[in-house]
């Protein structure tokens, strides 16, 4: 199965050959000459075709990463590999080669046209994530299971599939069935598909389709349900308050403790563990108050990148303001010098050109040196800013309210009763008790450990970043001043 080469040699695939193809397709017109004079940048390349070319192994490509159409279709290909950084591509041609599993497209993500007509492949699988897949060609290859199409239901924009030639497509009542699962399908194997047909190909697989779709249903609802607890614990680290919304905390504290099996023996107390841990109800608060800390820090981060940003937009402008006057005015200056022929003028010329360099670079280092200040400035600001969770004072708040009875309804009486009269407890847990502040102490400590972390981490940051834009900036300056002057300098010379 597959196209055969007959005795065909092998060609690698190296830059020559890419560069080639690429110089071949770039039209021989006025537009095209000025692109090869240019130099064709391979990143802005959008199509590119390798077809006929006898080629062994798809390599070198990772510049082509604007590339949305490509065509390697017969050839000697083995295997799907080298296309990672084509994350652009719309359109893959891999027809007519000898490739035997589907591989290597998991980065293709955009991609609209797949075919992998005649080769070897046995099984579609591997086929990643593609929300935009609308055509799907797999003629003339080895599968042989009707249900292993199934997979392909996923890809809901999906209405063209070629799978003639395939010992599946040999079974009796293979239209109906795929007409049957796949009901967005209008054409299949390069005919188009009859709303009678599908209408009947519904009737005959009723249950079957009916029972896959719950099937579906129910995967992407718990699919739905692990997204969203894994967005919500994501959220709870990032305000760092991971597993205060639950039971961790509680359980922690007894986990590494004999006694307290010990204690749940004591009659009466099992039922009034059962409470405890409506005791760190406090945590609830916690949680409240880190993930409003954690929304107003995300706003003050915003701020101060929108304020960094305008301030070095406006720099630049205002540079390029100077810049481009200076420039204006330099080059008539230097008309002006090869007009001269007066030495004494020249020389005079010459000064005013030297003066107007100078003057260009205290204009721009002004520039920078205010902008590096005003910068410093807001990263100062955004440092003070940003403060610090108040763990400890809303542990300390909410036990105080404990202690003083002035927690109304938000505690159940036994549970206020253990904090008032926890004597019994302590008696037969005073080792645990100390254990269990001591967990609820670590972990308050390591919320404020983290955020203080994650402060210092953002300002330096933010400093470092600051440093290296100014040093580029300086020393881009200091480069074109001395380039102005050297080139001033060689046109005396040359007059010389």
């Amino acid at each position: 199965m597959g196209w055969q080469c007959g005795a065909a040699q092998p060609i690698l695939m190296d830059e020559e050959l890419v560069q080639k193809a690429v110089d071949e397709q770039t039209p021989r017109d006025q537009a095209g000459r000025i692109a090869r004079a240019e130099g064709i940048h391979l990143d802005e390349v959008l199509a590119i075709r390798l077809d006929f070319r006898n080629i062994l192994k798809i390599d070198n490509l990772w510049d082509f990463t604007s590339l949305t159409r490509l065509c390697l279709n017969n050839n000697l290909i083995e295997r799907i590999e080298g296309l990672d950084l084509l994350v652009n591509l719309t359109w893959l041609n891999l027809s007519f080669n000898r490739i035997e599993r589907i591989e290597g497209l998991e980065s293709l993500r955009k991609l609209e046209y797949l075919n992998l007509s005649n080769n070897r492949i046995s099984v579609i699988e591997n086929m990643g994530e593609f929300e935009n897949l609308t055509h799907f060609l797999i003629s003339n290859n080895l599968l042989e299971q009707l249900d292993n199409v199934l997979s392909l239901r996923k890809f809901k924009k999906l209405f063209d599939i070629n799978l003639s030639g395939n010992p599946l497509s040999k079974e009796d009542g293979y239209t109906y069935f795929i007409a049957a699962f796949f009901p967005n399908l209008t054409c299949l194997d390069f005919r188009l598909l009859s709303e009678e047909k599908k209408k009947e190909a519904s009737i005959k697989h009723y249950l079957a389709v009916e029972k896959m779709r719950q099937e579906e249903l129910q995967k992407q609802q718990a699919d739905d349900a692990e997204q969203s607890q894994k967005a919500e614990l994501q959220l709870h680290t990032d305000a760092f308050v991971e597993n205060l919304n639950g039971s961790n905390l509680f359980k922690s504290m007894f986990k590494d403790d004999p006694e307290a099996e010990t204690l749940r023996c004591v009659t009466g107390v099992a039922h009034l563990l059962q409470t405890y841990p409506l005791i760190l109800g406090f945590l609830v608060h916690v949680l409240e108050i880190g993930l409003a800390e954690h929304k107003r820090r995300e706003a003050e981060v915003n701020s101060f990148h929108s304020g960094h940003t305008k301030m070095v937009t406006d720099y630049q402008k205002k540079a390029s303001q100077v810049l481009a006057e200076f420039q204006q005015q330099h080059r008539e200056r230097m008309v002006e010098l090869r007009q001269l022929s007066d030495p004494d003028k020249l020389q005079v010329k010459m000064g005013q050109c030297n003066d107007a360099i100078n003057q260009l670079s205290d204009s721009l280092m002004s520039l920078e040196l205010k902008l590096n200040s005003q910068l410093q400035d807001i990263i100062k600001e955004f440092d003070i800013n940003i403060s610090d969770m108040k763990v400890r004072d809303i542990a300390s708040a909410t036990l105080e309210k404990v202690a003083s009875d002035s927690m109304g309804e938000d505690m159940s009486g036994d549970v206020r009763w253990l904090f008032t009269d926890k004597n019994m407890v302590m008696d037969a847990l005073a080792t645990g008790h100390d254990n269990h502040l001591l967990k609820i102490s670590d972990r308050e400590a390591q919320c404020v450990t983290r955020v203080e972390a994650w402060k210092v981490s953002l300002v330096k940051g933010a400093q470092d970043k600051e440093r290296k834009r100014n040093q580029t900036c300086l020393s881009d300056t200091l480069k074109y001043i001395d380039h102005l002057h050297e080139q001033l300098e060689e046109f005396q010379w040359q007059d010389l």
